[in-house]
């Protein structure tokens, strides 16, 4: 991967971390709950779940392109569009709610396993990734050290975005309540944005 489109996906990556989804609502919901030290448990397990769904992704896509490369092109084009897509859904989506009960003692291992879950269970993180990673995918280069970049990459990102949210989850849950849907309406912005602009870069 050349250090230009490494940065563009290092952008995209921050920008998409920050949206609202499962795993960062359930960083923010535990932080409040077990405090950010026993929420690295459910972070790392979310960066886990992550790295194995980009791997199931790249080497699938990277299988599908070996027989033909125009269907990298059809997949960057249908991927920007599901992008274009699921912005316009964010945008639209109300403000995030977290409800959190009173702090509970959680063994590191549970905590562990739900961001783990959480991650390499839904259904719709395969399907983003299967439309994100294309747009960054180059046919001339070592696939296994493209995916070692883009996984590391996006899992040291998701971490330290999702350590943050942990760490200040009783100041960020006031504050997603009063701004929670102009917050939403920015990272749907995001993501038209990539989904329009990525496909162009071919």
């Amino acid at each position: 991967m050349q250090f230009e489109t490494w940065l563009i996906f290092l952008a995209a990556s921050a920008g998409l971390s920050l949206s609202p989804g499962p795993n960062g609502l359930l960083a923010l919901t535990h932080g409040a709950m077990h405090g950010s030290r026993k929420t690295f448990f459910t972070i790392l397990g979310g960066a886990l779940g992550f790295v194995l769904v980009i791997a199931l992704c790249m080497f699938g896509i990277g299988a599908l392109i070996q027989s033909s490369v125009h269907w990298l092109t059809a997949l960057k084009w249908l991927g920007g569009l599901y992008l274009v897509w699921l912005g316009i859904q964010v945008w639209r989506s109300p403000a995030i709610s977290v409800a959190v009960s009173e702090r509970i003692e959680a063994k590191g291992w549970r905590l562990f396993r739900q961001g783990l879950l959480s991650a390499a269970t839904n259904p719709k993180c395969l399907l983003f990734f299967s439309a994100f990673l294309p747009q960054f995918i180059d046919p001339q280069r070592s696939l296994l050290q493209q995916f070692a970049v883009v996984a590391a990459t996006f899992a040291a990102t998701e971490i330290v975005t999702e350590f943050a949210l942990a760490s200040g989850a009783h100041r960020i849950r006031p504050w997603l309540a009063r701004v929670g849907r102009r917050f939403n309406q920015a990272c749907g912005g995001v993501f038209v944005a990539i989904g329009a602009a990525l496909p162009l870069r071919m």
